[in-house]
């Protein structure tokens, strides 16, 4: 095999053809043959084909690994898209053009881009999911508000913005409900502070008991708002209700007991004043007691041992109580001019009270009873009780306007003599109302005594009895008025004709000391007359007139003796009531 490429002159440097032109000249020197020569030749040759072939194997080699790392990057490109959400790239080339090496120098910006943004996606989705995971422990309970919570495991094969936004949309959701659970705690521990103010009660104790959490020394955002925690909460303040119901109840119970205690033994305004705070609330109702203390056990406790005191002191004082009431039953009996036996009602209150047969408070209860029924019998009888003042007004001005008839000198100009004068017209007036208020009083007394079936009775006797034998009485009244005006018209006419046929003759001289003075009556005008006296007892006041017993019946056992009637003058006769003017009387 020819020797060529010896050393190049103008490279200057060693080269395979100067190296074999070399190799050549040592074999010459040698006398190396021709077929070694030739061996030795093809070994070299064989040579460099095998670093040929090991040098094509690694570029080969590289240039797979160059293609699989473009591939990786290409798929890890489309991974993160996916992952992030992302359709398209702004770093990414459009054209796969250029070595691929200069493909992957293209494609390495935008990976690293991306991983940097997957990266803060990541830790996006963890802050989020672990406020979430956080609140979600806050309502379950399962995790303390001091506590945190661990680190939440994070898809990362979902880190689209929608994905967050999801997240996000759910955690604001769980915020509004952890405002709205902490307002609802704030409200119940507001309510629980405040009853416990009213009750008296420790607010820490109570409210720490819930959950620790609650205590004013915690933070608002602090504070437990667990199902759990409000649970006991509104049971709570359902607990503390109740026993503001249960005890406002027994303290009105115990204020009306008092109240009822001071009336009843006339307690002075200062002593009842010491319980104004117990006496204050009576009538409230349960959210209208809000002052502090208000409901506290020590003031029920004090207001128990001051009814259990008065309750001591009542059956001590008993006797003055009954006797009291007693009183008071009398004093409307008297003023509705009911006639009872009071000495044997006092005996007997004495007798019940010495035996202890009866409880005190049911004879107190008896004894109210017994005014109550007496007011409203009372009040039955107020119209025609009204109707009789009226009708012994009205007789007692009768008896003043005869009276004063009969004097003389009652025209004369005395002092006072005009006010007479004008008392007497209106007396005359309401002595000619006289028939019709009788008549009245009559139809009324009859109606009162039909529907209850029992005699309308005054001052113990039947109001009709009196009422009839004031008509009769009257009747015979004006029988004397005829008669007295004929006997006088007789002697009048005697007198004219004796005048007549001897002359006038002068009238003896008056007798001194026979002048009347006329003004009100001592007695108030009462039956001297056969007018009616205020208790209406006909017979108490005249000499010999019928008298009526209290069952109504008259006692004709005496002889009835004329009445000291009034006789009415000529001039004043056409005021008066006329004789023949129906009266009515009773049945």
């Amino acid at each position: 095999m020819a020797v060529t490429d010896a050393q190049n002159p103008l490279l200057g440097e060693t080269t395979c053809g100067s190296l074999l032109q070399k190799l050549q000249e040592i074999w010459d020197e040698v006398g190396e043959s021709d077929e070694e020569r030739d061996k030795m030749l093809l070994q070299l040759e064989q040579d460099c084909l095998d670093v040929y072939k090991r040098k094509v194997e690694q570029a080969a080699k590289s240039r797979a690994q160059l293609l699989q790392a473009l591939s990786d990057a290409k798929l890890e490109l489309s991974s993160l898209l996916s992952a992030l959400g992302e359709k398209s790239f702004a770093g990414i080339p459009d054209k796969t053009s250029g070595t691929i090496k200069e493909q992957l120098a293209a494609i390495a910006p935008a990976l690293e881009q991306l991983w940097k943004q997957k990266e803060e996606r990541i830790k996006e989705f963890s802050d989020v999911q672990s406020q979430i995971q956080k609140i979600c422990g806050e309502i379950a309970g399962t995790l303390n508000l001091s506590d945190q919570a661990g680190t939440p495991a994070v898809d990362e094969a979902d880190l689209s913005l929608k994905r967050l936004d999801e997240y996000h949309g759910q955690l604001q959701e769980l915020q509004k409900e952890k405002s709205e659970r902490l307002h609802k705690v704030l409200e119940f521990v507001s309510t629980v502070h405040d009853l416990c103010a009213v009750l008296g009660m420790d607010f820490f104790s109570t409210v720490t008991e819930v959950h620790p959490s609650l205590n004013d020394s915690t933070s608002v955002q602090s504070k437990s708002i667990s199902n759990d925690t409000l649970s006991r909460l509104a049971k709570t303040v359902l607990a503390l209700k109740e026993d503001k119901k249960q005890r406002l109840h027994k303290l009105q119970e115990l204020a009306t007991q008092l109240i009822d205690l001071w009336n009843l033994m006339d307690t002075p305004v200062e002593e009842r004043s010491l319980f104004d705070h117990v006496t204050c609330n009576i009538s409230a109702s349960v959210d209208e007691v809000t002052v502090p203390g208000a409901l506290a056990l020590d003031l029920i406790e004090q207001a128990e041992v001051e009814v259990e005191r008065l309750d001591k002191l009542k059956a001590s004082r008993m006797k003055e109580i009954a006797f009291k009431k007693q009183t008071e039953l009398e004093d409307i009996f008297a003023h509705a001019h009911i006639e009872i036996d009071p000495e044997a009602a006092r005996k007997k209150i004495m007798a019940l009270i010495d035996s202890g047969d009866v409880e005190p408070a049911e004879l107190l209860a008896d004894m109210d009873n017994q005014i109550a029924n007496a007011k409203d019998e009372a009040l039955s009888r107020k119209d025609i009780l009204d109707k009789v003042e009226k009708w012994m007004s009205a007789c007692e001005e009768e008896s003043w306007l005869e009276d004063y008839n009969r004097d003389e000198n009652r025209y004369n100009a005395s002092r006072g003599a005009h006010l007479n004068l004008k008392r007497a017209e209106k007396a005359r007036i309401l002595v000619n109302k006289i028939p019709a208020l009788v008549e009245s009083l009559v139809t009324k007394t009859r109606a009162w005594e039909e529907e209850r079936d029992i005699p309308f009775t005054y001052d113990g006797v039947p109001l009709l009895a009196m009422l009839e034998e004031y008509a009769m009485l009257r009747h015979e009244r004006e029988g004397e008025k005829r008669k007295m005006r004929d006997q006088k018209k007789f002697h009048e006419q005697q007198n004219t004709e004796q005048e007549a046929i001897f002359g006038s003759r002068p009238s003896p001289a008056r007798p001194a000391g026979t002048k009347k003075v006329v003004g009100p009556r001592a007695n108030g005008g009462g039956g001297a007359n056969g007018t009616p006296s205020r208790r209406l007892s006909l017979n108490a006041h005249q000499n010999g007139s019928r008298s009526i017993t209290k069952d109504g019946k008259r006692d004709n056992t005496r002889p009835v003796a004329p009445v000291n009637y009034v006789a009415i003058s000529k001039e004043d006769a056409a005021s008066h009531v006329s004789g023949s003017d129906p009266v009515p009387v009773s049945p």
